[in-house]
């Protein structure tokens, strides 16, 4: 039985002050709410001062990026032994890193290599451009990049996937339910083609992409879907309680 996942990306949201008052009136909403995974990701600066902020929360702690040495002269970086006892999860290949930041299959794998050898567990996110889902590539850009992403890692590795079509996140063009549950479904078949059907099924599948209040109901509802990778829905309280409340409601 896959537990369902609620996480919460800030990306580059919130001061150390905001990113506490946010965690502080989440709590009381979800804190009682035990068959959902729920994750908050803030910035680098936040973690520490968050981390406290949740201390006997059931709410878990992620990152949104980390290189993948150890230490070194890599000016502005955060290393996995940065974050090694700080957090328990960490986004990985986000569709922002690859399009601003230039990270291919190559660097996101020696990411999720670091991050699984310091204990963290990556949300490893993945997805087609607009370009390529109007030309019918949606199935082999994905596939690339699960591919690419998991080579040479072990099926003992604890991760998270999370499909995010780039032409869904922040324009609140969603894909519909079909459509994400499809193309969740067929990650799992490449889950399944590297390591096997066992993994495959115990693997948690993410949907990413303007996901809210008003339609997480209908994506939850899909058999492959096990929760959400959440932008800008997860930057309000409310909204954040409420993705949680009705994931924990159709996931019983």
């Amino acid at each position: 039985m896959r537990v369902p996942m609620i996480a919460g990306n800030w990306k580059m949201n919130t001061t150390v002050a905001d990113a506490v008052k946010l965690v502080t009136d989440i709590r009381p909403g979800v804190d009682h709410i035990n068959n959902v995974d729920k994750v908050v990701c803030p910035p680098f600066v936040s973690l520490t001062a968050v981390k406290e902020t949740l201390k006997g929360s059931t709410i878990k702690l992620g990152a949104q990026n980390m290189h993948f040495e150890e230490k070194g002269a890599f000016t502005g970086e955060v290393s996995p032994l940065m974050l090694a006892g700080l957090c328990e999860y960490v986004i990985l290949g986000h569709s922002e890193r690859r399009q601003y930041f230039g990270e291919t299959n190559e660097i996101i794998n020696k990411k999720v290599r670091a991050a699984l050898k310091a204990n963290l567990k990556p949300i490893l996110c993945v997805g087609e451009s607009l370009a390529q889902y109007d030309a019918g590539k949606t199935e082999a850009v994905v596939t690339d990049h699960v591919t690419g992403s998991l080579k040479d890692i072990a099926a003992s590795a604890s991760l998270v996937i999370a499909y995010e079509p780039v032409w869904a996140i922040g324009t609140g063009k969603a894909a519909t339910s079909d459509q994400a549950n499809n193309v969740i479904g067929m990650i799992r078949k490449v889950v399944a083609g590297i390591y096997g059907d066992t993994f495959a099924q115990s693997t948690r599948i993410l949907y990413g992409g303007s996901v809210t209040a008003d339609n997480i109901k209908e994506l939850m509802s899909k058999p492959e879907i096990d929760g959400g990778l959440v932008g800008g829905a997860s930057l309000k309280a409310e909204s954040f309680i409420s993705l949680v409340k009705q994931t924990s409601e159709v996931k019983k």
